[in-house]
């Protein structure tokens, strides 16, 4: 079952003549549809959506509210002022490549003896190892600062200490009771916790850090120290808080706001040559310049993905030199190395995707509570990436877990990594703490987690924590819910409303991209793009016409043709191409019409009472003649030859009757002659559900007698034509 059939739309509450509503719109001097969205949001008064659109009811905390971060500053100080070797250890993905970036960045300028240090994903896996702080031991390290990782590394940070080294944490990843022996352990998501927002991604953390240690370093007020940290390290942390699916709340909310316009006039090189990149064609040849706003949704789905890649392809030291390039040739370099690490991510995940859905329908897991996959092949940097489009896709939890590296990865012994996503209702670090005696080591979000495995375990594991699942869900599937802002007409979808609705920029987790709905558009045209892995389709109502966009959808996978009336739920986006803008819908769901719906189940009720003999209505308007049987045979028939063989029974009676082949057919009569066909086999009909078939013609040199069929014999015996 595909994503498009599992999604149940709710749609809030908005009043229609609201007071409050046409008040806020009023003193924003914005349309009703904006002030209904930002009521929505819970901001309800006109002082409350003015502070909401300026951001003015946000703060940047005192960093020194984060339990250790007295202690974190004076020994950053003590090792900038000694010279020590101060080694930054951090995560591949982009909230740990930039975490390292700034901090990196940062202690450089104040003249420290600072190195960087990222795992390799394939070779070392997530998280602090006492492999790696052996080289760093060897390499003279005295300082250990981890960025985006190190909360749960209590042995490894004893390890360090054994070797005479300090660690410090810096951290935003869930806390276990224990935490490491460390100078400080900064981290809001602590049990002792003093800061008043938790939800700081680990840039952000990182961020806080610098703030701190700039008003001691400098001697200057904290306020001015965040002014010019923001000035000089916004843009890589909104990137990266972005990146990491952050709530766009609080002093997130300022964050990526100030560091999205920072990031528009970046002085990091290799920052502007990436945007720069990704904005006008990757290096290949285009007709048309791209102009993409840098917004939230820019970083997410284009920039994040390219400086993912490397950690996940090859090294993430690629994108940390690219944020650190002061040279124009190498930065551009390495960011078009960066777009082609990424289109070979790409190239590998919907290979490991295909790999997935098949063993998915295969072999029983459609139906339960949370899919354990694994495979000895596939790549672990990938599985992260394909566990959110199975989660996507079929609504349930899912753990990918790849055993490629193994000498024998079918050995009892073999270690497998493991990537997974959640959905509403289950917290995955919790499911996994459930399971810990089973799991080498494990950690992440409720959202996303990362663990290691033995093979031995493996199957002992997916009983657990299916069991742990079903209990979650009461045994139920879980509802796939799509939250819906408000509904729209066809004339109110513009350019112009599209553009305001960037004050409720930036988007994100707690400030969604608004949904709409749009109902009874027309499919006038279906393309297949991106090697058939998405659809573009034209879409139509009182003769207007909209060019919608639905990834992730095969042409296999879409079970809608050219006509078909439906319902949308999607997003508003504008496309610009050399100064020309245009609007285009990004496609969240689609169903068919709740008019077809009402329609069909109207008819469906009727035609159930008829095949029950419990109907009023007259014989002619019941049986259908032998012209209503040629008519059909002869339209079938001639879409056929166009290559159309799947048809729903009010789209065939549409057609059929606004195009006057039978004028006088309903559809009682329609669907009586296509279970008659199917009977007597005169078209191989096969059902796909109550209201929808395919067929196909096979030669049949003999004509077929109508009166033979029994389903037609019952009917006129029923209902006696007076």
């Amino acid at each position: 079952m595909s994503k498009l059939e599992r999604k149940k739309w709710v749609i809030k509450y908005c009043p229609e003549d609201s007071d409050a509503i046409e008040n806020i719109a009023i003193k924003l001097g914005c349309t009703k549809t904006l002030a209904t969205l930002i009521y929505n949001r819970g901001y309800r008064t006109e002082e409350d959506a003015l502070a909401f659109i300026n951001k003015s009811q946000e703060v940047l905390h005192d960093p020194f509210l984060l339990n250790g971060m007295d202690d974190a500053v004076s020994r950053i100080l003590r090792a900038i002022s000694s010279k020590e070797k101060v080694t930054i250890y951090g995560d591949y993905d982009v909230d740990g490549v930039t975490s390292v970036s700034i901090l990196y960045l940062y202690l450089k300028s104040v003249g420290a003896n600072v190195d960087y240090y990222i795992p390799s994903r394939k070779s070392e896996g997530y998280g602090v190892s006492e492999g790696a702080i052996e080289k760093l031991h060897s390499n003279g390290t005295k300082l250990i600062i981890t960025v985006d990782t190190g909360v749960t590394a209590i042995n490894e940070t004893e390890y360090a200490r054994d070797l005479g080294i300090d660690v410090l944490v810096t951290d935003h990843h869930e806390c276990a009771e224990a935490l490491p022996n460390a100078v400080a352990v900064i981290n809001p998501k602590r049990k002792d916790t003093t800061y008043p927002f938790s939800s700081l991604a680990g840039v952000g953390v990182v961020f806080k850090l610098l703030c701190a240690v700039e008003s001691k370093y400098s001697n200057i007020d904290v306020i001015s120290a965040t002014r010019k940290i923001a000035y000089d390290y916004s843009d890589l942390t909104a990137i990266g808080t972005v990146a990491d699916v952050m709530p766009v709340v609080d002093e997130n909310r300022i964050i990526i706001s100030v560091g999205l316009n920072r990031a528009e006039k970046t002085n990091k090189v290799g920052l502007a040559s990436l945007i720069d990149v990704c904005r006008n064609g990757e290096g290949r040849q285009t007709k048309y310049k791209k102009d993409k706003n840098l917004t939230s949704g820019f970083v997410g789905f284009t920039l994040a993905p390219r400086i993912n890649a490397a950690g996940r392809i090859g090294s993430a030291d690629t994108s940390v030199n690219l944020f650190l390039s002061t040279d124009k040739s190498e930065a551009q370099a390495l960011a078009l190395e960066l777009c082609e690490i990424n289109r070979e991510r790409q190239l590998e995940e919907n290979k490991i995707a295909d790999m997935a859905y098949e063993i998915i329908e295969n072999n029983g897991y459609v139906g339960k509570s949370i899919m354990v996959l694994d495979d000895p092949s596939w790549h672990h940097g990938v599985i992260g990436i394909v566990s959110s489009r199975v989660s996507d896709r079929y609504g349930v939890p899912s753990i990918l877990i790849s055993f490629e590296g193994n000498e024998d990865p079918y050995s009892p012994e073999a270690i497998g990594k493991g990537s997974g996503r959640s959905v509403s209702g289950m917290n995955l670090v919790d499911a996994l703490s459930a399971s810990a005696d089973l799991l080498e080591k494990f950690g992440g979000h409720e959202l996303a987690a990362g663990l290691s495995i033995k093979r031995k375990n493996l199957e002992p594991f997916k009983e657990r924590i299916e069991a742990y699942a079903r209990k979650c869900f009461n045994g139920q599937e879980p509802e796939h819910i799509l939250d819906v802002d408000c509904e729209l007409e066809i004339s109110e979808l513009t350019v112009d409303f599209a553009n305001e609705l960037s004050a409720l920029e930036p988007y994100g987790v707690a400030n969604p991209s608004p949904v709409f709905v749009t109902r009874n558009v027309q499919i006038t045209d279906i393309t297949p793009v991106g090697m058939n892995r998405h659809l573009k389709l034209t879409l139509s109502r009182d003769k207007k016409y909209l060019n919608a966009m639905l990834f992730s959808t095969s042409p296999q996978d879409f079970k809608y043709s050219i006509g078909d009336e439906v319902d949308i739920a999607y997003n508003l986006e504008v496309n610009s191409y050399n100064g020309v803008s245009s609007l285009q819908i990004s496609l969240k769901d689609i169903k068919i019409s709740e008019r077809i719906i009402h329609f069909e189940s109207v008819n469906e009720e009727i035609f159930q009472s008829i095949r029950n003999g419990e109907s009023s209505l007259d014989y002619d308007y019941i049986i259908p003649t032998r012209e209503d049987f040629g008519a059909v045979y002869q339209y079938l028939q001639s879409s056929a030859r166009l290559g159309k063989s799947v048809y729903r029974i009010s789209k065939l009676l549409l057609d059929m009757t606004n195009g006057k082949q039978s004028p006088a057919l309903n559809y009682i009569k329609l669907k009586t002659i296509i279970m008659v066909f199917r009977e007597l086999n005169i078209i191989n009909i096969d059902e796909i559900d109550e209201n929808s078939f395919s067929f196909r013609f096979s030669y049949n040199k003999n004509k077929t007698n109508l009166e033979k069929s029994n389903i037609l014999r019952k009917l006129k015996q029923t209902y006696i034509k007076k």
